[in-house]
């Protein structure tokens, strides 16, 4: 199976309907995971054994050799206020026989260029995970924090994937033979923050409340802070067709973007993403 190709071959999954969760809390890591699966398959309390799991391990073998940096007592893949770390992430979609690979590794270098043939993304920052990914055929944004998926076309979906790293997001790419469809209805979620949604229901919501949004904010300088704001913004009145004109918007706002500065405490990131960062 080629990285493009969802499991279970070209057929619609679930029913032709979008499985997203709001957020709950500092939930965002359980929200992630059953975005890129597509249906409410972890709890807080799956990913919390699993964190224990990898603390257990990480004990054992750091026995004998303990250093100013790890501290046994402490829970290196949970913080007390429920963030999980990447490590616990890759362990759940693991069971799924998926992998979660970091975007600027080598092996990740096809979905480099051609984002659009791969399935799923996983993106973090500080304390927020978040998932992209193509569902029958269309890539949405599965962001806990908005009420609805986003809809993102293929050209935007490049552009949008380098406006996060631009402002200091880690991207993991995530392939394998993702879950064709969820054992469970829309009337049988397992927890109170999940939603399935026809693709014309979500869209109806996300410009209900992008429209609400744009009239409380009205405030230039905290459209162009957000990446997705701005190619929210640029798709909603540049025309599908025309490619050229699309290109030197995106180019203009990744320019303008260059010039804020990223949230205090990003430096450190991407070293905390590749060892034991918490979110």
């Amino acid at each position: 199976m080629s990285s493009g190709q969802e499991a279970g071959g070209g057929g619609t999954s679930n029913g032709g309907m979008l499985y997203h969760e709001v957020q709950e809390s500092k939930l965002c890591a359980v929200h992630c995971v059953n975005t890129v699966l597509q249906g409410p398959f972890f709890s807080e309390f799956d990913l919390a054994a699993l964190a224990s799991d990898l603390d257990r391990t990480e004990r054992q073998m750091m026995l004998g050799s303990v250093t100013g940096d790890f501290l046994p007592e402490l829970s290196h893949n949970v913080s007390l206020d429920g963030d999980f770390s990447i490590q616990v992430l890759q362990k759940a979609l693991e069971v799924w026989d998926l992998q979660v690979i970091p975007l600027d590794s080598p092996v990740a270098e096809p979905a480099q260029i051609d984002p659009e043939m791969e399935n799923a993304f996983i993106c973090h920052l500080q304390d927020h995970w978040f998932c992209i990914r193509k569902v029958n055929g269309e890539w949405y944004n599965f962001d806990s924090l908005y009420p609805a998926p986003e809809h993102l076309s293929k050209f935007y979906l490049s552009a949008y994937l380098d406006s996060l790293k631009g402002f200091g997001w880690s991207i993991f790419l995530v392939r394998g033979n993702f879950p064709k469809e969820c054992p469970m209805t829309s009337s049988e979620t397992s927890n109170g923050y999940g939603q399935w949604l026809l693709p014309e229901d979500a869209e109806r919501i996300t410009k209900s409340c992008n429209s609400a949004s744009r009239m409380l904010e009205g405030s230039t300088t905290q459209q162009l802070s957000n990446p997705r704001v701005q190619y929210e913004e640029a798709e909603t009145f540049v025309d599908d067709e025309d490619e050229d004109l699309k290109a030197a918007i995106a180019a203009s706002l990744m320019e303008s973007s260059q010039a804020i500065e990223t949230h205090p405490g990003n430096s450190g990131n991407e070293k905390k993403t590749n060892d034991s960062e918490k979110a």
